[in-house]
């Protein structure tokens, strides 16, 4: 069980590394909200990211929460002369570990607000997850957060 993790871990941290056109570079920043921790985000292109998360659940059970997502970006919605806000949406896994772990599909959906002359940003997202093991169930996540960008 804890190879699996520290797999898993080590994935979040690698995958990012792999993209070409890093137009952003990569953010760390925290998270607040179901869960709350530590956040990432690595750009692979003009639209699209990798992003993710070695957090702490306060849902029923107290628990490590490790998730990492694939996000597209649209730019086109909200416009602001310098900085920038664009909706982005994606999907990416779960990996929960309470009394049984939980692995399941995360369908990140949000809002992403990017200044032009400092290196943060500001997220707020809502996000359905569709729990697959130990049994299929339906849960919510959502929070804000901010990110370092270098």
């Amino acid at each position: 069980m804890k190879k699996t993790i520290l797999f898993l871990i080590l994935a979040c941290m690698l995958i990012p590394s792999l993209g070409n056109a890093q137009e952003k570079g990569l953010g760390l920043g925290v998270i607040l909200g179901e869960p709350t921790g530590l956040c990432f985000k690595s750009w692979t292109g003009y639209r699209a990211a990798f992003a993710g998360a070695a957090a702490w659940s306060f849902g029923d059970e107290d628990s490590l929460h490790i998730h990492l997502d694939y996000l597209r970006h649209d730019f086109r919605l909200i416009k602001f002369e310098e900085d920038t806000l664009p909706f982005y949406y994606g999907i990416g896994f779960r990996l929960k570990n309470e009394k049984k772990v939980r692995l399941g599909v995360r369908i990140p959906i949000g809002i992403n607000y990017m200044f032009k002359k400092v290196p943060l940003d500001l997220f707020i997202e809502f996000v359905p997850v569709f729990d697959l093991t130990p049994k299929t169930d339906l849960f919510f996540n959502g929070g804000f957060g901010i990110r370092y960008f270098f």
